[in-house]
């Protein structure tokens, strides 16, 4: 099995992002996963002209000549896509919504009706297998609602599966300097590589592991004053 995880996060294998898709991808290397992880920020992907030359001139070959060439083969040959991504505005990041809107080049211009009697594209080949990562600076996980939606109703217009979603709140500790969450924050990457593990065993993840993922880092009373701290020593050194 192949597993291609697409970072969206503008910083690349440097952020939040890039530790919880890292842990991931470890663990389903462990279960025997073939793994590809691609940061957006270290690649050139052109904005999509929505000209549909894709569909009719050149079928199945964008006429941007960019990263994206590379890219879309390792979806493909892949069973499972990860996305991944910070929260902006609630939302998903720039970056990966620029790359979503690309992959028009993978479908066709001819409709089918779902299960459900709805409209969507045909796509080439079977359809992957789906799973998304983020994380947000904010403590509650009511804020991940909007791309849960959003990944629902992409895994119905792909005729695809969602087979997991891993979201961190408190994200701004997985990649904190402070002795005393090191320990916390390794608890919770071997989660998520055990949720790697299990997706790549058998396209789920047990209900014992998203109960662990779904757990704050630290009490979220206890996160917002720290964060509050640290706001306020930026501003003081601020011109």
């Amino acid at each position: 099995m192949k597993i291609v995880a697409v970072n969206g996060s503008h910083k690349g294998r440097a952020g939040n992002t890039a530790v919880m898709v890292d842990a991931f991808l470890k663990g389903a290397r462990l279960a025997g996963a073939e793994t590809a992880h691609i940061a957006l920020a270290e690649k050139e992907i052109g904005y999509c002209r929505a000209c549909k030359a894709c569909w009719f001139a050149t079928p199945g070959q964008c006429v941007l000549r960019d990263d994206m060439a590379e890219i879309a083969p390792l979806l493909k040959s892949a069973a499972v896509w990860v996305w991944a991504t910070p929260l902006y505005f609630d939302n998903l990041s720039s970056r990966l919504k620029a790359f979503l809107d690309r992959l028009m080049v993978l479908a066709s211009p001819r409709w089918t009706k779902d299960d459900h009697g709805e409209c969507r594209h045909l796509t080439a080949g079977p359809p992957p297998k789906l799973a998304l990562i983020a994380n947000c600076g904010y403590p509650e996980r009511s804020h991940f609602q909007v791309i849960s939606h959003w990944l629902e109703r992409h895994a119905r217009n792909l005729g695809a599966e969602v087979v997991g979603e891993i979201y961190a709140s408190e994200g701004a500790l997985l990649t904190s300097p402070a002795d005393e969450l090191r320990p916390v924050v390794a608890d919770r990457l071997q989660v998520i590589e055990t949720a790697g593990r299990e997706i790549a065993a058998g396209l789920a993840i047990s209900a014992e592991t998203r109960e662990l993922l779904a757990r704050p880092f630290i009490p979220a009373e206890a996160y917002i004053r720290g964060v509050e701290s640290h706001i306020a020593a930026l501003l003081e050194k601020a011109p």
